[in-house]
């Protein structure tokens, strides 16, 4: 090839521009100033998951003092934040370190091919333009963008009202006095129905198995009163610490002493809801806490709804729709003129991206997982994908902290190609994700799997990482690191540089 027809090349390629996206973007360039990167956006806006969805009351399923930055603390009154205001704070944060100038918009990633002789990617798009990097860092998530996840029900050609789902919201959808019954029971679901019941006549949530929700105020007093008297920084620390150890022990309780939790949460329920109310049919989930994701609402507000009959739950199996709504099995019909499917997320590994290493088609569901983030036989490539326990980007800031710290310490070997090496045998049969909940399971076989111990298993668990991603030489086991034939010896200067520059990291 010509250089008049080369690739354009950058050290790193940053796939999304979402939280993630925009985060490991902040971490490259401030520890490692000096490397060249791109970060490549398939829609025509940023914000990923905040832009997409639109649908009344969106807001975090976690708090903002873990759920923001590390290194930027989150402005607003609200720990649960809604979703424009969060969408605010991925832009402001792009834009006050110059990340925007480095999207590239409407460029989705459809392949990317390695090549072992020039320590390169070659990345095509779907417009088919290619360009090459050393290292390819996939923060887009972990769901497809273009459609959520519907079941089949018989009968939806029969109804004659809306039917919506929330990942693509109408902008145009007026359900005001009208009668909603939004399906699901998850985070979605439990934000949609007091937000419509505002204006509809009356909604309804109609669930086939109840989740643990609970009530939880949507400003923390502790970080009122702490912003009052300290540095923004400071207190922004003490206060994603503080939510850190809570969400810990709470995790760690449902685990251990469950009994403890679910009748600690019935405790609430019971505050919440009205005398009598049938707790253990609507509310009462068949398996322990946090076997799926436990679902937090900011001041009760679904509870409030349910109280101001506003509201309603119904737990029933779907038969089939009709002309005026939904017949449940056992022939109860809820008469709807709007249904929204909160009924999940359909998950896509890597957004969908086909990788081949050396000319050979990597299958995902064939490797092992490397520190939650790499995956076996595949070089320079890591995905930032955040906890199932606890705010995505927790996780997400530790990986991206992982990946520049790797980057300068291949720098300083003046080597260019890292890449992790399963040895433990076959391989294992530990699922990738620990959640039970339904997006999980039906999409298990994309996914890598883990092993048994350290570096091949993830552990949910914030301050174990801390440790396990953040320490000296030894985190870097498992990982074989080489020169390709093109390699160039960084200088002693150069490497000095590279490593000092990583140190900046270490605050994720």
């Amino acid at each position: 090839m010509t250089a008049a027809t080369a690739l354009e090349h950058l050290d790193v390629l940053i796939v999304g521009a979402g939280l993630s996206g925009i985060g490991a973007a902040v971490h490259l360039q401030t520890a490692l100033p000096g490397k060249s990167y791109a970060v490549l956006e398939a829609r025509e806006t940023s914000g990923g998951t905040w832009d997409l969805f639109r649908y009344p009351g969106i807001r975090s399923d976690s708090d903002m003092y873990t759920l923001g930055y590390s290194f930027r603390p989150w402005p607003g009154a609200k720990a649960i934040a809604d979703g424009p205001s969060i969408l605010d704070y991925i832009r402001d944060t792009a834009r006050d370190h110059g990340i925007d100038e480095r999207i590239r918009y409407n460029a989705k990633v459809v392949s990317a091919s390695w090549s072992s002789d020039t320590a390169r990617w070659t990345v095509t798009l779907e417009s088919g333009t290619q360009l090459t990097c050393g290292f390819l860092f996939m923060c887009s998530g972990y769901y497809r963008y273009d459609e959520g996840y519907t079941p089949e029900f018989p009968g939806i050609e029969d109804f004659a009202g809306q039917v919506v789902h929330p990942q693509h919201w109408p902008e145009d959808l007026d359900y005001a006095g009208k009668k909603v019954v939004v399906i699901g029971s998850g985070a979605t679901a439990v934000t949609l129905v007091p937000a419509m019941a505002e204006t509809a006549d009356h909604v309804t949530m109609l669930q086939r198995t109840p989740t643990y929700i609970a009530s939880r105020p949507s400003a923390d007093v502790i970080a009122d009163r702490l912003r009052k008297h300290l540095p923004a920084k400071t207190a922004y620390a003490i206060v994603r610490w503080k939510n850190v150890l809570l969400t810990m022990l709470m995790y760690q309780l449902s685990k251990r002493r469950p009994e403890l939790i679910k009748g600690l949460v019935r405790k609430g329920l019971e505050k919440q809801l009205p005398a009598g109310y049938d707790i253990a049919t609507h509310f009462t989930p068949p398996y322990n806490p946090w076997d799926q994701r436990f679902c937090l609402v900011p001041e009760g507000d679904l509870f409030k709804a349910i109280r101001e009959e506003r509201a309603a739950v119904v737990t029933g199996h779907i038969e089939a729709f009709t002309e005026k709504g939904i017949r449940l099995v056992g022939g109860e019909e809820l008469p709807a003129d709007v249904v929204v499917t909160a009924t999940g997320l359909n998950m896509l590994l890597l957004g969908g991206v086909q990788l081949t290493v050396d000319g050979h088609v990597i299958t995902p569901s064939e490797t092992v997982g490397y520190r939650g983030m790499m995956f076996s036989g595949v070089p320079n490539l890591a995905m930032s994908v955040g906890y199932t326990n606890a705010s995505w980007t927790l996780k997400c800031d530790l990986i991206c902290g992982y990946v520049v710290r790797l980057l300068a310490r291949m720098d300083a070997l003046g080597v260019d190609i890292a890449v992790p090496r399963w040895t433990g045998g076959d391989l294992p049969d530990i699922p990738f994700m620990d959640l039970q909940s339904g997006y999980v399971l039906r999409a298990q076989a994309q996914f890598p799997k883990q092993g048994h111990a350290v570096p091949w298993r993830m552990h949910q668990n914030y301050v174990l990482d801390r440790r396990l991603l953040r320490g000296g030489a030894e985190v870097f086991e498992g990982l074989e690191l080489s020169r390709s034939a093109g390699a160039s010896p960084t200088s002693a200067a150069g490497a000095r540089s590279a490593v000092d520059g990583a140190g900046a990291a270490r605050s994720a």
